[in-house]
């Protein structure tokens, strides 16, 4: 019986990560400790972790993959973000590019920070 619970829930988990579950609602806050993570935007794109793209509908965000969509409620965030006032203070480097296919992770070992 333990088996099979625990065969569905992975099959669960893995059909909900394919369907795009993790979509990239943000909300920025104004305190560091209400933050799930810190950022810092940076310059340069070769300085960043993640290459973010703003999209204009919630719809528009595809997984974990730079696409993001900042909402006005923090209920309706994936996750709640913090911009820091130096990189020293952030968790994650980002860079705002101007198309939507030039977002994506440039170090995937900070990916695991939006799941």
């Amino acid at each position: 019986m333990k088996k099979i619970f625990t065969l569905s829930i992975l099959v669960i988990i893995s059909m909900a990560a394919s369907y795009g579950v993790y979509a990239q609602k943000i909300y920025s806050c104004n305190s560091r400790y209400d933050a799930d993570i810190r950022i810092f935007v940076v310059n340069s794109r070769y300085d960043a972790d993640l290459l973010v793209y703003k999209v204009d509908s919630r719809y528009d965000t595809d997984g974990n993959q730079g696409r993001w969509f900042f909402v006005d409620s923090r209920y309706d965030a994936d996750k709640k973000v913090f911009f820091a006032d130096n990189r020293y203070d952030a968790d994650l480097l980002i860079f705002f590019v101007d198309s939507r296919y030039d977002a994506g992770w440039r170090n995937k070992e900070k990916i695991h920070l939006l799941y």
